[in-house]
């Protein structure tokens, strides 16, 4: 499968084990960033329609052409139960390609939400609904539905690869991209760091300074830190 495919839909793909999905779904987007090496990441432009706006699940990918949504309808039929829709453009477009409607087919498939690099509409049904969307734009413009794009074809959505079947999680923080072949030891990953930071925690709650816990004293004074009455 190549992302400049156009004008096919690929029905058959390898979807990350439901289990490292749930594995996954515990953690933040940063700290599975920080565990996966920090990468992954998806541009900070997109932004959740509403503040608790979270999601983790599968990928069905899609490609749209600008001001143009109909790969969405196409891509509903290839949703199943815990997967994520992920829309990439072919360039720019902040057009709103999705809305309540289409919300409500695809939660009705089994979708988990949306992380689209474009335009959205209908965000106040969307937050009723809590269906989360992660978007580049908020807009009422309407889109047509006229050109061919693809569906489960590999994308650049946001400057982050995402192929059909990596696991995707999104909140406030941003939105990252898991390949599945790597779900597993990124989940393990996460764990340790979490439980490394809930020991860090603790320490600075105590009134320990970073300064001393990340033996930062040293290398400061040899770049010439002064500290003066």
């Amino acid at each position: 499968m190549e992302h400049t495919e156009i004008g096919v839909v690929h029905t058959s793909f390898t979807r990350a084990d439901p289990e490292d999905v749930a594995a996954l779904s515990a953690f933040g987007v940063a700290t599975i960033h920080e565990a996966m090496g920090r990468t992954g990441l998806m541009r900070p432009y997109l932004r959740p329609v509403y503040p608790q706006a979270r999601l983790c699940g599968t990928a069905v990918t899609v490609l749209l052409q600008p001001g143009d949504n109909w790969m969405l309808h196409v891509a509903a039929e290839q949703i199943q139960e815990g997967d994520v829709v992920v829309a990439a453009c072919t360039t720019e477009s902040e057009d709103g390609f999705f809305g309540e409607l289409l919300a409500t087919s695809f939660r009705a498939r089994g979708g988990q939400g949306l992380v689209i690099d474009g335009g959205v509409r209908d965000g106040a049904d969307l937050e009723k609904m809590d269906f989360p969307v992660f978007s580049r734009a908020i807009n009422a413009k309407g889109t047509v539905k006229a050109t061919l794009g693809s569906v489960n074809v590999p994308v650049v959505c946001a400057n982050a690869l995402v192929r059909p079947g990596d696991i995707v999680v999104a909140d406030s923080d941003g939105v990252v991209v898991v390949p599945r072949e790597r779900a597993s030891e990124v989940a393990e990953a996460a764990a340790r760091r979490e439980a490394g930071e809930e020991s860090k925690r603790a320490r600075f709650r105590a009134g320990e300074l970073g300064l001393d816990m990340y033996d930062m004293r040293g290398p400061l004074a040899e770049l010439g830190l002064r500290y003066e009455d």
